[in-house]
């Protein structure tokens, strides 16, 4: 009947549609465990690979992520959220919005988190009132790890990560992201290893530093951190920002502003640079995971 058939005609055309649109492999997800370091505690290493990895002659970007147990598997990740990585970049990729020749590293944290992720240098500044509050909190009971954290990642896993898969060495194409404290890591990391990293995605980035109070010594001292080692313009890194307006976030606003005026005053332009509000957003994996596909976008753009 010309019913039937036209039924079966529309019911085909929206299959059809929907698997043009829907998710595609979201690729594999590789394990390194406890991976060793001389710098810091060994941790776990997980490494997504896209579903035609690895494609004879082509080089691929790297992105790597700070608390690499939320990004793939709920079972591993705070709260059983992950942030769906692998399919979110599988989704994109599949629709030309990012460019298809990139891996993911995600870097398990350890106990050491907060030691880890916190920029020495800006720490460094702080009077030592501010230092004693700090680890009466019990978030630093000692100095910062982050400088040697660093170098674990470019003096140990990178070699490890360039020489066993088919990256593209590249600064342009090796970048670094994170939430949180994950956030301060990312910039700094950015701004110490120009040379190696050519953009840093900055997700609520936790400016207070304290978890208790919402002063503005720490991005005071990152401020002047910044002004005084942010790189030369041919070399200077693309960064992202964002921040929610609910639960911790909603303390970072103006620490975010001040950032991004010093940022303007420094030449950053939209081609290079992209703070992004989001209304009621919270502090979580949930949050972050809705939004991954901004900074995505922002980072890994097709060439």
């Amino acid at each position: 009947m010309p019913g039937s058939r036209l039924l079966t005609l529309v019911l085909t055309l929206g299959l059809l549609a929907f698997r043009a649109d829907g998710p595609r492999d979201p690729g594999r997800v590789e394990h390194l465990a406890d991976f060793p370091s001389k710098f810091v505690k060994p941790r776990h290493v997980d490494v997504w690979l896209p579903a035609d990895y690895p494609r004879p002659g082509r080089r691929y970007a790297v992105l790597y992520m700070h608390d690499g147990q939320n990004l793939f598997h709920p079972a591993s990740s705070y709260g059983g959220v992950a942030w769906e990585v692998d399919s979110t970049l599988a989704r994109l990729q599949q629709r030309g919005a990012v460019r298809a020749d990139v891996i993911v590293v995600g870097v398990w944290n350890t106990d050491r988190r907060f030691r880890e992720y916190c920029p020495a240098k800006p720490y460094q500044q702080l009077s030592a009132a501010r230092k004693a509050q700090l680890a009466q909190e019990g978030l630093l009971p000692g100095p910062p790890l982050s400088d040697e954290y660093l170098r674990f990642l470019v003096q140990e896993l990178k070699p490890y990560v360039d020489g066993h898969y088919q990256t593209d060495t590249r600064r342009t194409s090796t970048f670094i992201s994170g939430s949180s404290m994950g956030g301060l890591i990312s910039l700094y990391a950015a701004v110490e290893y120009p040379q190696v990293f050519g953009g840093a995605a900055c997700l609520s980035t936790h400016w207070p530093l304290s978890l208790q109070d919402n002063t503005p010594e720490f991005t005071t001292a990152y401020l002047r951190y910044l002004n005084e080692h942010l790189p030369r313009k041919g070399r200077r890194p693309r960064l992202y920002f964002d921040f929610g307006t609910a639960t911790l976030d909603a303390r970072y606003e103006g620490h975010q502003r001040r950032i991004d005026s010093l940022l303007q005053a420094k030449g950053y332009t939209e081609k290079d640079w992209l703070t992004r509000k989001y209304e009621g957003a919270a502090h979580s994996e949930a949050s972050w995971k809705k939004r991954f596909e901004v900074p995505a976008r922002f980072l890994l753009k097709t060439k």
